[in-house]
């Protein structure tokens, strides 16, 4: 039984070592959402995630002797990082085992803190079932990502800052994959005070939470690709159930184009960069997905490691999402002033060309044509539709291209 006790152990043997993350309140999303709404800020935690405090919590706890033969993990991402932080803090060795194909810069992130990194499998599960063996055979003590007692207590001395941060709490919500986090803050929320309503939100492409509420018990899902590639867990984990069963108020699941959208949201109007995962908290808010109003809500905003190769297509597929982007194209008479002729009505409806694409060949264009693609940026879906329209009635064909 993890108890409030266990989180306050672990948030003192980590007080030198973790950054305590700001809370902030925003203006904006308070006004979305219809609530006051602080986000916690641990994007800005060292690691850039919150993992780090798992980690460390689970390898203080180790004795001497464990210490000595080192810890391993299998991670492509957050977790890596954490649990190479942590040994390189305590000076012990780690070994982490990363897929083939993860970002090479969370590989060099991992190398940095000291880890000596494996690359094995092209899936996570290669992975994990190698660091399995590699564990049996060297002795060094498997560090799971989220089902376990120590990793969750780690997690939960978030749940134990809110409360130092923020004297009156209705409602916390976080994103859930293993469940790690939500069950570690769901125990520090509940035991301190029950009142506080506690939600878990997850990708509707990769829901196994959800599933496994459905079924009363975890269960192994086939997830499809999600901008939320830091909570796409395909079974959440025994233990971490358990508890959000009996703690956690509700689980919401949120869209692809919800996170994109909340993910630029917070880009542009708080200057955070935060990945898919952690966007699906205030999503879920500002999609009405859970039932709050006059609130004070406190959104997890789990990490903020993005792969800079990631940045500009999250960026454009959040501007196509919320109607800021679209890419038409049509077909003109190849003559002199017709091309022009297209973009004065563009400019008069106030749309601004970002690129053109200008084709004299193709299996839709005859002698004497040219096929125009051209991208622009707009304000939102209406002036979309009303730019469509505009040009239909101006004698143009137009094909959308999303």
């Amino acid at each position: 039984m993890i108890t409030l006790q266990h989180i306050q152990e672990a948030q003192q043997r980590m007080k030198a070592v973790v950054h305590k993350t700001p809370l902030e309140f925003s203006q904006t999303f308070s006004r979305l959402s219809n609530n006051r709404v602080y986000m916690k800020l641990e994007n800005l935690q060292k690691t850039g995630s919150f993992k780090v405090r798992g980690s460390y919590n689970k390898i203080m706890l180790l004795s001497d002797e464990e210490k000595s033969r080192g810890v391993i993990a299998a991670s492509a991402g957050n977790h890596a990082q954490g649990v190479a932080y942590s040994s390189r803090m305590i000076g012990i060795p780690c070994t982490i085992v990363m897929p083939k194909g993860a970002p090479l810069s969370k590989i060099q992130a991992t190398q940095s803190y000291g880890a000596n990194v494996i690359l094995y499998g092209d899936v996570f599960d290669e992975s994990l079932e190698y660091a399995r063996n590699l564990q049996q055979k060297t002795g060094a003590t498997f560090v799971h990502p989220f089902d376990d007692p120590a990793v969750i207590a780690g997690q939960g001395t978030i749940g134990l800052e809110l409360f130092e941060q923020l004297d009156d709490i209705d409602a916390v919500i976080c994103p859930v994959g293993g469940g790690g986090l939500l069950a570690g803050i769901a125990i520090a929320m509940k035991q301190k005070n029950p009142a506080i309503r506690v939600y878990g939100v997850e990708s509707a492409a990769c829901a196994s939470t959800t599933a496994a509420k459905q079924h009363n018990q975890p269960i192994v899902i086939t997830p499809s690709n999600t901008i939320a590639d830091g909570i796409a867990v395909k079974r959440i984990g025994d233990l971490t159930f358990s508890y959000i069963q009996k703690y956690v108020d509700d689980i919401v699941c949120v869209e692809e184009t919800d996170i994109s959208r909340t993910m630029l949201y917070l880009l542009e109007r708080n200057k955070l960069l935060v990945e898919g995962s952690a966007a699906c908290s205030l999503a879920a808010l500002l999609y009405k997905k859970i039932p709050l109003e006059g609130k004070n809500v406190v959104a997890i905003l789990s990490g903020g490691n993005v792969d800079v190769t990631l940045i500009s297509r999250i960026i454009e597929r959040g501007l196509v999402e919320s109607g800021r982007f679209v890419t038409f194209s049509t077909v003109i008479s190849d003559k002199p002033g017709q091309l022009n002729k297209l973009l004065r009505i563009i400019a008069d409806l106030e749309a601004n060309v970002m690129s053109i694409d200008h084709q004299r060949m193709g299996t839709n264009v005859l002698p004497g044509q040219a096929e125009i693609r051209f991208s622009l940026e707009t304000k939102n879906s209406e002036h979309i539709d009303q730019i469509q329209r505009v040009l239909i009635e101006s004698g143009y064909m137009i094909r959308r291209l999303d």
